[in-house]
């Protein structure tokens, strides 16, 4: 329970200027980018050193108060909900670089640097971090490690997890433990791999040793319209069957071509749908490999073909493309971000099923997402002020996961469970499979006090869960023991 003197304490350990208890202040803590879910935490903290985050934890696993970690909020699944009852860890202020080693492609950060600012500071050296969400400007390394997350770039150069060499962090016990290293791989159970993607759910992290990319000697960008989203989806399939892995292929429909063309005018075709092709690599290789995607997308119809004649053009396709989700406040007072996967030979079946949903339920849904890798991300738009409006395009979303599930893709791709699609589990894993993942964080939290109510489905957080999932006998004895 927090009480006055757990207040006490709290300040002891981060300072006056460190502790949040007013409740008109904790209002800018109570949700993250998906604005429907909201919860107020009891009391948020901002803690400068390793040392201040295991002090809070330890104070919170004495008294069994929950806690939840939260970086810049960017998140799009309920990840860095507050519990009401508990303390937010806001690690903002950990934002420092750390160590630059150029010679072995490594930078060490605190979880509160910006991802952009990864690259901003290598840059001059000629290299950069491969992960580039569209927030990259504004989301922090420690949240992209939480979600995993990609970005455009990922269908070649892969997720977070595959940047992450080593983390050190504090135990939901207060204990502070190093996983990984310097070194590409470490001996043993990988238990960074475990730590990356688990959602703020096993530890905080406190600091993250990431490997670096240089810059590749050549980078070709292409835009192409398309008068359908079938022709889009098949040319995008068509490349893929050729051999061909660009660095990223992105695909943007008529409703947020149109939001973006409006945002910032980035002078896309008013098309049915467009794709961002973007090959990087050797010069030679990026020459051969972008004449024979010039071919596949002729012969699926494509016109208005752009490709960037020069960084300025390039940035300025990739501008309207990362501003989509944004400019979409442009079209609907409101909408609902959904992110599931699919194979990439079912985009045009999936897409098409979308479309009819659209029709069906009323609501304008827009299609941007990373096509190369089949990580979709419809926007579901609505208006809150509309008596059921909100619920409406939940059930919307709902019914696109089920899309993806129906043909073999899967919940998340990027965003992550969180908060929002937990009780969607029961649909994906079997009893037997959320058994054995409870079981790996009883290890890490036995007392469920690190970001609870997240990824898994539970009474609280769902209500009747859906499906057949049912505690395991040994998620509810406790007989897990400690890693």
């Amino acid at each position: 329970m927090i009480d006055s003197e757990f207040l006490a304490r709290l300040e002891r350990i981060v300072g006056a200027d460190g502790l949040v208890r007013d409740e008109s202040e904790l209002l800018t803590y109570e949700s993250d980018g998906l604005m429907s879910h909201r919860s107020r935490p009891a009391a948020a903290v901002l803690p400068e050193t390793a040392e201040q985050v295991q002090g809070v934890v330890r104070l919170c696993h004495q008294h069994t108060v929950p806690f939840v970690a939260r970086g810049q909020g960017t998140g799009l699944s309920g990840g860095a909900l507050p519990h009401p009852e508990g303390v937010l860890i806001v690690m903002t202020r950990m934002n420092r670089v750390l160590a630059i080693d150029i010679p072995n492609q490594r930078i060490t950060v605190q979880p509160g640097v910006m991802n952009l600012e990864v690259t901003r500071q290598v840059a001059p050296d000629g290299y950069y971090y491969a992960p580039d969400p569209s927030s990259q400007v504004i989301c922090s390394i420690g949240g992209n490690l939480a979600e995993n997350s990609g970005g455009a770039h990922c269908l070649k150069y892969g997720f977070t997890v595959h940047h992450v060499l080593g983390v050190e962090a504090v135990l939901p016990d207060g204990e502070l433990i190093h996983l990984g290293g310097e070194a590409l791989d470490s001996p043993g159970l990988d238990l960074l791999g475990v730590v990356v993607g688990s959602e703020g759910t096993l530890a905080v992290i406190t600091k993250v040793i990431l490997r670096l990319c240089r810059r590749p000697q050549a980078v070709r960008t292409l835009l192409a319209a398309f008068d359908s989203t079938d022709a889009a989806g098949n040319a995008v399939s068509d490349v893929i069957a050729a051999g061909i892995i660009p660095a990223a292929i992105e695909m943007m429909d008529r409703t947020t071509i149109r939001a973006a063309e409006a945002a910032v005018q980035p002078g896309f075709p008013d098309a049915e749908a467009v794709l961002i092709v973007e090959l990087d690599g050797p010069q030679s290789e990026v020459e051969t490999l972008f004449e024979q995607i010039e071919r596949v997308c002729a012969r699926n119809q494509a016109w208005g073909v752009q490709v960037a004649a020069d960084d300025a053009q390039r940035g300025r396709i990739w501008m309207g493309r990362k501003a989509a989700f944004a400019a979409m406040g442009r079209v609907s007072p409101n909408y609902y971000v959904q992110d599931g996967v699919i194979p990439r030979s079912t985009l045009p079946e999936v897409l098409r099923r979308v479309r009819a949903l659209e029709e069906r339920s009323g609501l304008t849904i827009g299609n941007v997402f990373h096509a190369g890798d089949g990580n979709l991300h419809p926007l579901v738009c609505y208006d809150d002020a509309v008596e059921g409006q909100a619920e409406l395009a939940e059930q919307v979303a709902s019914e696109i996961l089920s899309y993806c599930l129906d043909v073999g893709g899967s919940l998340t791709g990027e965003h992550g469970i969180g908060s929002d699609k937990a009780c969607h589990m029961p649909k994906m894993f079997s009893d037997d499979d959320l058994a054995t993942m409870q079981l790996v964080r009883v290890a890490f939290d036995p007392d469920g006090i690190c970001n609870p109510d997240k990824l898994f489905p539970t009474p609280r957080l769902c209500g009747e869960v859906p499906g057949p999932y049912r505690a395991h006998p040994l998620e509810t004895a406790g007989l897990a023991t400690r890693m």
